[in-house]
C-alpha cells in the first residue's frame, strides 16, 4: 500500500528516499503525450486491411494486452508468428501511419508542463526513454515543445534489450552520469514499468490508458492519474523537505 505522498508500507522506495535528487526520466508514448489512441487506430485499421482476426476490428482490451509499450520486434513476432520479415515491415508501416495521425492531433498529459518547470527550477538532469522508433519519439517530443528539455533521448532500438529489461534506463543513467539512487522514472505501460524497477528506479505510474489493477502487478512506487495529480505533488513537496535536488543541496 502506498501513502499520498509517496511512502510505502510494503518496503518500496518512496520518492524522498532519493534526497537529493539528481535526474527525472520520462518514456514518451503515453507518458508525455496520450498518444495510445493514435497507436490503437492505426493498428486496427492496417489489421483489419489484412483481415486478421477474421477481420474484426481489435479492441482496445487487445492492444493494451499484447501491443502497448512493447517493442515492435516483439509485436512483429506476436502479429506474425510465422512471417516475422512480414511482421516487421506491417509496424514499419504502421508507424508511418501513426507520425502522420501524431503530426495533427498529438496532446500533452495534463499538468505536464507544470512538472517541466519544477524539475527546471530544480536544476535535474532529464531523460527520454522510449521503446518507440527514433522518428516517432523525435516528432513527439519536437510536437510537445520539448526538445531542448531533455538533455537526452534514449531509444530501445540502440540498446541491446528494449523494455521491459532495464538496458534502455541503464543507458539513460550512465549517459547522464546520475545514481540510480538518486532518480526517478514516470512510466505508463507495466513493460516501462518493470523496465525502471528492474533497474533499481522508483516509478511512478500514470493510469494513462491502462487499468490500474494491471500497472500495479509491474511494482510501480504510486499511480497518478496525470501530473495535476495531488499524491504527486505531495510526493515532491516531501522530497523537497527531505533535502531537495543535488543543485539545491550543494
Amino acid at each position: 500500500m502506498t501513502t499520498s505522498g509517496g511512502s510505502s508500507a510494503d518496503g518500496k522506495k518512496s520518492l524522498s528516499d532519493l534526497a537529493p535528487l539528481e535526474a527525472v526520466f520520462f518514456d514518451v508514448d503515453g507518458t508525455l503525450c496520450d498518444s495510445d489512441p493514435l497507436h490503437h487506430y492505426a493498428y486496427q485499421v492496417m489489421l483489419q486491411e489484412i483481415g486478421f482476426n477474421n477481420g474484426v476490428p481489435i479492441t482496445e482490451e487487445f492492444f493494451i494486452q499484447n501491443i502497448a509499450g512493447k517493442h515492435n520486434d516483439d509485436i512483429a513476432e506476436l502479429l506474425f508468428p510465422t512471417d516475422i520479415p512480414r511482421g516487421l515491415k506491417f509496424t514499419e508501416d504502421k508507424e508511418a501511419m501513426f507520425r502522420r495521425l501524431a503530426s495533427e492531433k498529438l496532446e500533452a498529459i495534463n499538468g505536464l508542463y507544470k512538472v517541466k518547470k519544477w524539475i527546471e527550477d530544480h536544476g535535474l538532469k532529464r531523460a527520454a526513454v522510449t521503446n518507440a522508433p527514433k522518428p516517432n519519439a523525435e516528432l513527439m517530443i519536437n510536437k510537445l515543445g520539448l526538445s531542448e528539455f531533455f538533455d537526452t533521448v534514449v531509444i530501445g532500438d540502440e540498446c541491446e534489450h528494449g523494455k521491459p529489461h532495464p538496458d534502455p534506463y541503464l543507458k539513460a543513467l550512465e549517459v547522464l552520469k546520475v545514481s540510480k539512487d538518486h532518480t526517478f522514472i514516470f512510466e505508463d505501460s507495466v513493460s516501462g514499468i518493470r523496465a525502471g524497477v528492474a533497474a533499481g528506479m522508483p516509478v511512478v505510474g500514470l493510469t494513462t490508458r491502462n487499468p490500474e489493477d494491471l500497472l500495479m502487478k509491474a511494482n510501480p512506487t504510486f499511480l497518478i492519474k496525470d501530473y495535476d495529480d495531488p499524491k504527486l505533488w505531495a510526493a515532491l513537496e516531501e522530497l523537497d523537505k527531505k533535502g531537495g535536488s543535488a543543485e539545491n543541496a550543494a
